[in-house]
């Protein structure tokens, strides 16, 4: 089956779009709850469980886009942040040194926040084209968070946990 059957228009990507990031900031919020339960590294398990509460302020910013839009809030499958949940999943389930596990689970976080990044950069641009400058602002909120997060996983790993599983 087609993923993208019956979308003719720029707002029918959009729309489709917005559905796939709210699966996906849905899934991720179930998926952060488990690797910070899962993760060794106190600072790590801090920054999954902050995280987590921004994915949840993301739900509520993107709940308000859809309302804008005049549709209620609705998530489409997204095998690509299936792939990655599952993935990490994996990898995870591999590793039996701590050090190590922490270190995959900092690396398949940022594969999910890149996923998001592009995502939002889209969408904000998406926005715009179909001058929906309101939403676009609520959707940067997002990717700015994003942005952040990703920083975050880059410092941690790059000061311990990446020497640490070394």
């Amino acid at each position: 089956m087609a993923l993208f059957q019956n979308m003719s228009t720029l707002e029918d990507l959009y729309v489709h779009t917005l559905q796939d990031i709210y699966y996906a900031e849905n899934q991720i919020v179930t998926a952060l709850t488990k690797m910070s339960t899962m993760a060794t590294d106190p600072t790590l398990r801090q920054g999954f469980e902050q995280h987590r509460v921004e994915s949840e302020n993301h739900i509520s910013r993107l709940d308000q886009v859809f309302g804008m839009l005049g549709l209620s809030p609705k998530g489409t499958d997204c095998p690509a942040i299936d792939g990655l949940i599952e993935e990490a999943n994996s990898i995870a389930g591999d590793i039996d040194d701590k050090s190590a596990l922490d270190a995959a689970l900092a690396a398949s976080a940022q594969a999910v926040e890149h996923y998001e990044i592009s995502r939002y950069g889209t969408l904000i641009a998406w926005s715009q084209e179909l001058g929906r400058n309101d939403a676009a602002a609520l959707l940067k909120q997002n990717l700015d968070e994003e942005y952040a997060a990703d920083q975050k996983l880059t410092k941690v790993a790059e000061a311990r946990l990446n020497r640490q599983a070394s």
